[in-house]
């Protein structure tokens, strides 16, 4: 028995079924080995009666009968297996009150190495071979020993917590995103926590600053504080001089000899000065000035955090950059497009073209080919050097006959730039907007379900004008307008940009 164990791999005593080594193992007429309560319960669940290994199927439920040979063997296994893990815990360390506990160690629990996230149980070396040795198991995700497993668990779906809505501000399962959470802003716990990271080390930083501007408030306090000091003890030395002085000149007034009275007041005369006390004042820590200078300290790092959280926003939404092209089935006779579709200017000149439904006549306006009626999606278009131009989304169905009012009741989701300096939100009414730079390349992002429009300043990571709250029913397209040329001072293209990814 002995010698034939030894022949006999760790794998061939564990039931394929509990993952366990066997107890009372029975041997199907296939010749396969199973625990007699699993392949029974199995057989319970599971019609017609199938072999879970080779999938043979019986007619009839088979008759099960214990294997001895096999019991036996996994008998010796099981407390060969014991006696090599009591003999391994004599190596490992007890955990300790502040270090997670071993959940399967009975009697004195080992400090667990890992914990499972499948499994949701903690291991200690020991029990942890299993999983680093059965194919099966491999493929749990194992982690550094953490306390509170369940803790991790979606308490609704019982399923591992391993996405953040951005919405609710809570961690949600695979599940949550489909059911409570399907329109919600939601993504990966590593996702969330880069940016929390990138938020918290940014709020560190400026608690740093603004006690080293403390640090130097009170050295200054400290040193007019050391120069008080010193006025005071100048001044109390004049005094005792002066007290001097006053002892000598009551002196002098006692006396009858009126020429050595005189000679002494001559003497007293020339004695060293007495510094002018009016022209010395001590700063009352120059307030006013700390204040402004910790006041626009804090409005610039403001400034920057709030820089830094749309530079991380707008590498969000590039990720859905999408890739279009124009269409020339809708553009307006008088506009040029290049062959790849990326780029639209104003030619002056009207070409002959069927007036089909789909095209623009009037307004020199031009739609994407493609069209999104769900999730997000974000290009970027360059305007340099243009001085008028329209850029946003529309809906496909808009009217493309005669003058068009753009705003979001006629199915227009556009930001303008008329006159060279007057950019504009095409809102009812219309919005002007400052703009403390002159965007070169302008983002859209939409997100369908969220019902928003964002736009922004690409360069200069900026977010120039959002539309929220709205209702989309129908497909949504990319819209351009180069707007006429005006005798070449506008003939720039606008230019479908690909996306730099930067992250």
């Amino acid at each position: 028995m002995s010698a034939a164990s030894c022949l006999l791999t760790e794998d061939q005593f564990l039931c394929s079924i509990c993952l366990d080594v066997f107890t009372d193992p029975v041997t199907t007429t296939c010749g396969h080995n199973f625990c007699k309560t699993c392949i029974t319960e199995h057989w319970s669940t599971n019609v017609p009666y199938q072999c879970p290994n080779c999938k043979e199927v019986f007619t009839t439920r088979p008759e099960l009968q214990v294997n001895t040979l096999i019991s036996e063997m996994a008998a010796q296994f099981r407390q060969s297996a014991q006696q090599k893990a009591s003999s391994s815990s004599s190596e490992q360390q007890v955990s300790k009150p502040a270090e997670v506990p071993c959940d399967v160690c009975t009697g004195s629990k080992l400090k667990a190495l890992k914990s499972c996230l499948v499994c949701l149980v903690s291991y200690c070396e020991t029990h942890l071979e299993p999983h680093l040795t059965m194919s099966g198991l491999k493929r749990h995700q194992l982690i550094d020993p953490v306390e509170n497993l369940e803790g991790r668990m979606c308490l609704k779906h019982d399923k591992l917590l391993e996405l953040f809505c951005k919405t609710d501000q809570m961690c949600v399962c695979v599940l949550c995103t489909v059911s409570h959470h399907k329109t919600h802003d939601v993504v990966p716990l590593r996702e969330e926590y880069e940016g929390k990271k990138a938020e918290l080390k940014v709020e560190i930083q400026q608690m740093i600053q603004k006690r080293r501007l403390k640090i130097e408030e009170i050295k200054h306090s400290v040193e007019l504080k050391k120069q008080a000091e010193g006025f005071i003890k100048e001044l109390e030395q004049e005094i005792s001089e002066l007290k001097k002085r006053s002892t000598e000149v009551e002196q002098l007034s006692r006396s009858e000899d009126h020429l050595h009275v005189l000679q002494s007041f001559t003497s007293l005369n020339t004695a060293p000065p007495i510094k002018k006390w009016t022209e010395v004042s001590v700063c009352p820590l120059y307030e006013g000035t700390v204040r402004r200078t910790v006041s626009q300290l804090e409005e610039m790092i403001s400034k920057q955090m709030k820089k830094l959280f749309t530079e991380v926003e707008l590498k969000r939404v590039q990720q859905s950059a999408v890739d279009v092209t124009l269409d020339p089935d809708t553009a307006h006779p008088g506009l040029i497009l290049s062959d790849d579709g990326k780029q639209v200017k104003h030619g002056d000149v009207k070409k002959n073209l069927p007036n089909s439904p789909e095209r623009f006549d009037s307004c020199p306006n031009v739609l994407a080919k493609q069209s999104f009626s769900s999730g997000r999606f974000y290009y970027e278009v360059q305007v340099k050097g243009k001085t008028n131009w329209y850029a946003g989304v529309a809906r496909e169905s808009i009217n493309r006959k005669g003058q068009i009012t753009p705003n979001p009741q006629n199915g227009y989701w556009i930001i303008s730039l008329r006159n060279g300096n007057e950019y504009k939100a095409c809102a009812d009414p219309s919005v002007s907007l400052s703009l403390k730079s002159r965007p070169e390349k302008v983002g859209v992002f939409v997100d369908y379900e969220e019902g928003l429009v964002s736009f922004y300043d690409v360069d200069a990571a900026a977010l120039i004008y959002s539309f929220t709250g709205c209702s989309f029913t129908e497909k949504l397209c990319l819209f351009l307008s180069p707007c006429l040329n005006y005798s070449g001072s506008n003939s720039a293209p606008l230019i479908i940009s690909p996306v730099s990814h930067t992250w």
